[in-house]
């Protein structure tokens, strides 16, 4: 005996052809073979992830949305989701600097994408020495994003007007939308 949701998420599951976007209807793809592992993570969080969970995306500190941590999605466990605006939010230490490692981050970076997240990426130096600047990245992901859900795109501004880059030494995370 299933739950009526628990056999939709299934059916959908085993016969969409994939990639299958993530919404409600299917729990947001989450993978419970992978919520052991998920646990565990959540007991041994590094300190970055502490920091950005405790001062940023706890307690709908966000601008008011709830953030889960260690989120298992698709065949991955997610640093930090937030579900209402598909964001998750992922804290790379020096491991993901590694041969190998930037090539399975963008992998990973592109299943979540298929299946409709953006993902921004910070380094834990980062996290730790900036975190009003990691704030101010993710505050400012979240008010584009509540824009573009509000209204129709703006069409771009004049190419006199566009932003210019970053001066050096300010966080640019990766972002893939």
């Amino acid at each position: 005996y299933f739950p009526q949701a628990t056999l939709q998420f299934i059916f959908s599951f085993t016969l969409s052809p994939f990639p299958m976007k993530a919404d409600n209807s299917n729990f947001h793809l989450y993978n419970s073979r992978l919520q052991p592992n998920a646990n565990n993570l959540r007991k041994t969080m590094t300190k970055a992830e502490c920091c950005l969970w405790k001062y940023i995306l706890k307690d709908r500190q966000m601008k008011g949305y709830s953030f889960r941590r260690q989120r298992p999605v698709l065949n991955y466990i997610a640093d930090f989701m937030c579900k209402p605006l598909m964001l998750i939010v992922e804290v790379d230490g020096i491991t993901h600097s590694f041969d190998g490692a930037v090539a399975k981050d963008n992998q990973r970076d592109e299943k979540l994408m298929e299946a409709g997240f953006t993902v921004l990426r910070f380094d834990d130096e980062e996290v730790l020495e900036n975190i009003n600047g990691v704030f101010d990245v993710i505050w400012h992901w979240i008010e584009e994003k509540e824009r573009g859900l509000q209204t129709q795109p703006a069409p771009p501004p004049p190419s006199h007007l566009q932003p210019h880059p970053p001066p050096a030494g300010d966080i640019t995370p990766a972002v893939v939308e």
